[in-house]
């Protein structure tokens, strides 16, 4: 069959009457072909860029539909990964389907990546001409390189299994009968297969990124390294014997701080002897918020207890305690008993969770006066701490004297007047009762500069713990 593009006039002049048509059958049969294809994919465009308007609709609508605000973040990472993948398809199609002209996006500024991070080594891929002479025929004489432009990729390597090979010389004196042979360098577990780094990766993997063994042991299979999860079990447990040295000096250089942040959060401990799992708590405790250098330690208790926190401060068992300081801490009752341990300690409120007693009064209970005033008394003192931030510790309590202290007297003020104005045991009264019964620990900040004005930054350390054995 003839290319019908191929053909001229004086080709079509020489032909049969049979042969132009079937020429022209042939050209009424790609005709209807191509009209098919095109819509197909005109149909396939409507579709995709229908199913990508709802997601939107979905992803940008009102946040007051049956799912909750915990509901809807399950969804949200699975929202983008859809929304790129119709926007992907589209683009296909489009390209495709060849738009009409103006139906592109050349007006529209194209979106700017952030810069890749510099620290990633880069690996150069050089791409020149095969001929560097010019190509128009009449001039033929060699181009002279002006300029270049570069683009830069993000690439992984994924996990390499090696193995140390450590060969010992052997020395010796054919006259004194003596052997010189190195000594075996130590290891994390002696006569183990493991090497640090890989009981490292396992630590890390297990519990930092709370990944379970029987799904290491499958990624390690993939490598074809054979691991067994009893074998990371026990690795896991000689590598955390290992730590203990230098939790130790971590645990010192954290309760060294003047100010110290602490809040515990439930995790789910096996019984075995139950069948079933029994609630246990991890406690944080972290060095100041305004600390040159952070520090944050953790301790797994099966209580919540005060016995607990006042263990872990005390010097060596000391049931009387020996960390000092101010503890910055919410209004659970158990640290009471923890600052009542040692009389050179105090306790620091956290005006996040203050604020967090009106919102949720404003969200539950609807239209509040009281809890919308709050608010906006709160967001004032957080502007002011947000500027402070950066000073030293001395500028920082100068400006809380004369900027935030008459703001926080103007709000005790206020709020001891409301409470007088609401019935006893209504949601205000209640909201109410959490900062006025805290007052002086939610105001230490007020007498000393390194002491920060919430304990957001200990809950956002605790924060993967509560989000992994939730």
């Amino acid at each position: 069959m003839q290319d019908l593009q191929s053909l001229t006039e004086e080709d079509l002049k020489g032909l049969p009457p049979e042969a132009i048509a079937a020429l022209a059958q042939q050209m009424l049969q790609r005709l209807r072909c191509q009209d098919s294809e095109l819509r197909f994919k005109d149909a396939k465009i409507e579709k995709i860029t229908f199913q990508l308007s709802r997601l939107k609709a979905w992803k940008f609508g009102a946040k007051t539909e049956a799912m909750s605000a915990e509901q809807r973040r399950l969804f949200e990472e699975t929202c983008v990964e859809d929304e790129a993948s119709l926007q992907a398809q589209l683009d296909q199609a489009r390209g495709a389907a060849a738009p009409p002209a103006g139906a592109g996006n050349e007006g529209r500024p194209k979106p700017r990546r952030s810069p890749l991070p510099e620290h990633p080594r880069r690996e150069e891929h050089h791409h020149e001409p095969a001929n560097t002479d010019c190509p128009n025929p009449e001039c033929g004489r060699p181009m002279t390189r002006i300029g270049e432009d570069v683009s830069e990729r993000l690439d992984i390597v994924p996990a390499e299994f090696f193995v140390h090979r450590h060969i010992y010389g052997k020395w010796a004196c054919r006259c004194c009968q003596c052997l010189v042979q190195e000594a075996a360098a130590p290891q994390v577990i002696e006569g183990g297969m493991p090497a640090a780094g890989l009981i490292a990766h396992t630590l890390v993997s297990h519990f930092v990124d709370h990944l379970p063994y029987y799904r290491l042991e499958t990624i390690n299979a993939r490598f074809k390294v054979h691991t067994p999860r009893s074998t990371l079990a026990s690795w896991s447990g000689q590598g955390g014997a290992a730590l203990l040295p230098p939790f130790d000096a971590h645990k010192r250089f954290v309760l060294s701080s003047q100010v110290l942040h602490v809040d515990e959060t439930p995790v789910a401990m096996l019984d075995p002897g139950a069948g079933k799992t029994k609630r246990a708590y991890i406690w944080a405790y972290a060095r100041a918020a305004f600390d040159a250098v952070p520090g944050v330690v953790y301790d797994f208790c099966v209580g919540r207890g005060a016995q607990y926190p006042i263990a872990f401060l005390s010097a060596d068992g000391d049931e009387h305690g020996h960390w000092r300081g101010a503890l910055v801490c919410d209004e659970y009752k158990a640290y009471d008993s923890v600052v009542g341990a040692e009389p050179e300690r105090s306790g620091a409120g956290c005006l996040a969770h203050a604020r967090r007693k009106f919102d949720e009064l404003l969200r539950e209970g609807g239209r509040s006066d009281v809890a919308t005033e709050a608010l906006q008394r709160i967001a004032q003192i957080y502007r002011v701490e947000r500027e402070l931030a950066a000073l030293t510790a001395q500028a920082r309590l100068d400006n809380r004297q004369a900027i935030t202290k008459p703001m926080w007297e103007q709000l005790h003020a206020w709020m001891q007047l409301e409470r007088s104005r609401v019935p006893d045991g209504s949601a205000t009264a209640k909201a109410l009762n959490y900062s006025l019964t805290a007052w002086t620990a939610l105001t230490h900040h007020l007498v000393d500069g390194n002491v920060p004005v919430d304990n957001n930054h200990c809950e956002n350390l605790i924060c993967p713990w509560a989000m992994a054995c939730s």
